[in-house]
């Protein structure tokens, strides 16, 4: 059985530019662009490859985009190199990458995917006023430390919450701009080595997000989810899922629920991933998963040539 899981990155690793090798290359990755183009009714993708930089970071834009060129990397393996999602024995997505997971795995079409990103992306960035949320990176803190941040800045009578567990010593925490603000303070008197305000749109992943789940349920009621061609390792619960339903409920709680990229990434090494394969632009889980498990091998998917020195590592470790 394969040592491999394919890998889809989130929010934040965006770039302008993205993509394009790949579909000035195959025209199986250039097909992707002009079908997410057509399920969106415009040109994401002049957007995606020539900017501008502000337009692209809006999340309602980023969310389609990064997927595109996940996607479109995913069918240029194919196309290109013969290699399938069937290559591995799990996939998996950071946040709004579990939909490209889903793509890849055949649970959602291409079209539905874009139009679903699209509408979370809109959903999650009208859920709280500008200016009303905030997010905040605690490095070196552990999970003790930072439920102690949390239940500070709650005193505020804000919310505040983990939202992503990414590495040992990589928390986020989401919620009201003034809880977040006490909570890295006491992080900051507690010890921790930072606790950094991220430049974010808006408090993703944690209870303000509720507006955005009620819009994502109804969304998600009218989409055909299929059961993947391998099974998806969720973020809400850090373990597998195949049943159609269960991915539909899932996709729901990811909206106000934490990300445990951590326990994801330790559950799949335990259950016999050795190496990941980073589909889309950059290697910020690649980076990231060394942090969790060290001995895991990381390959990038973003260009041409990356895909080819895959294929060959590939072909070396059978």
């Amino acid at each position: 059985m394969s040592d491999l899981a394919f890998i889809f990155p989130g929010q934040g690793s965006q770039v302008v530019g993205m993509g394009r090798e790949l579909a000035d290359a195959i025209p199986a990755a250039r097909d992707v662009f002009e079908e997410v183009d057509e399920a969106l009714g415009e040109k994401l993708s002049t957007l995606i490859w020539e900017g501008p930089e502000e337009s692209l970071t809006l999340t309602a834009n980023t969310q389609p985009a990064l997927m595109a060129v996940s996607i479109a990397a995913m069918r240029a393996l194919e196309a290109e190199h013969g290699v399938t999602v069937t290559a591995a024995r799990y996939v998996a997505g950071h946040s709004l990458g579990e939909y490209s997971a889903l793509c890849a795995a055949g649970a959602l079409s291409l079209s539905d995917t874009a139009r679903l990103l699209r509408r979370r992306g809109e959903a999650m960035q009208a859920a709280v006023p500008e200016g009303e949320g905030a997010m905040a990176a605690l490095l070196g803190a552990d999970m003790a430390q930072a439920e102690a941040a949390c239940t500070a800045g709650r005193a505020t009578g804000g919310v505040c919450e983990i939202a992503n567990d990414n590495a040992p010593g990589q928390l986020v925490l989401s919620g009201s701009q003034a809880a977040v603000g006490a909570a890295c303070e006491d992080a900051r008197a507690a010890g921790v080595k930072k606790a950094v305000p991220l430049a974010v749109s808006a408090p993703f992943h944690c209870s303000l997000m509720r507006p955005a789940g009620e819009i994502m349920a109804a969304a998600l009621a009218e989409t055909a989810i299929r059961q993947p061609v391998v099974p998806v390792v969720t973020n809400v619960t850090a373990g597998p899922a195949e049943a159609p339903e269960t991915i539909r409920q899932h996709l729901i709680e990811q909206v106000t629920g934490r990300v445990r990229w951590r326990e994801s990434v330790a559950w799949m090494a335990d259950n016999g991933i050795a190496q990941t394969a980073e589909a889309g632009v950059g290697k910020v889980l690649t980076v990231m998963n060394r942090r969790n498990v060290r001995a895991l091998k990381g390959h990038p998917l973003g260009t041409p040539d990356e895909l080819a020195n895959f294929v060959a590592a590939l072909a070396g470790t059978q």
